[in-house]
């Protein structure tokens, strides 16, 4: 009985530190006890969560049956299961679960990040149709980045920018000046955005482009 104590001990304390780490410091904590059927004693961890009580896993300590049958005869444990697509529902404000098996890139990208400590904040896919615009123009001679570009059209357009591609490079034969051409996608996340209004920002980035990073349009 002591060295089972001692696993509930184990248990609980290394659990504490992973929904701490999730949810951040001062998080309060209550353990209540509960029925699984491979493991004695059992638990369901709760915590408060924004003012309201909520269950996060289930543990407890490894039936000893359970364990010899696996050939530890000289071993004790514990186990504990979660749903990991809930807490990230939870921790991010994501609204519906199908989401963790779509390949929609506007989601996929927002969780890929360098590192692994990067706070992600998600933000709501809309439900409204894109309108995509091709850009293309020379490259000057030097001085030109990728990224300048791309910070031009987030500027500009704001989040009415979802994404930014290059498509295509080309390179004259003869002149042995190259050409980019970029693919953007405009969508609204509360409202069907307008041709009109979209080809007056188009019609803006097309201006600032050649003005502010001296490229020469093929418009």
């Amino acid at each position: 009985m002591e060295a089972v104590r001692l696993v509930e001990f184990n248990l609980k304390q290394v659990l504490t530190k992973l929904v701490t780490n999730l949810f951040g410091d001062g998080l309060e904590i209550r353990w209540v006890d509960c029925y699984f059927p491979f493991t004695h004693p059992s638990f369901e961890m709760e915590i408060n969560f924004q003012g309201e009580w909520m269950e996060v896993l289930g543990c407890g300590v490894m039936e000893q049956q359970l364990v010899n049958s696996a050939g530890a005869e000289e071993k004790i444990g514990w186990a504990f299961g979660l749903g990991l697509e809930r807490l990230a529902m939870i921790l991010y404000d994501i609204p519906d679960i199908r989401l963790f098996w779509s390949e929609d890139e506007r989601f996929l990208k927002q969780f890929s990040v360098p590192h692994i400590d990067q706070k992600v904040h998600f933000k709501p896919l809309s439900k409204y149709p894109p309108v995509i615009n091709d850009i293309s123009f020379w490259l000057p001679s030097e001085k030109y980045s990728e990224n300048d570009f791309y910070d031009l059209v987030r500027t500009i357009g704001g989040d009415l920018v979802e994404k930014v591609v290059l498509i295509d490079e080309f390179t004259h034969p003869k002149t042995k000046k190259v050409s980019h051409c970029y693919r953007i996608t405009y969508r609204h996340l509360e409202r069907t955005l307008t041709q009109l209004e979209v080809h007056r920002l188009h019609r803006a980035i097309e201006e600032s482009a050649v003005q502010e990073l001296g490229v020469e349009g093929r418009f």
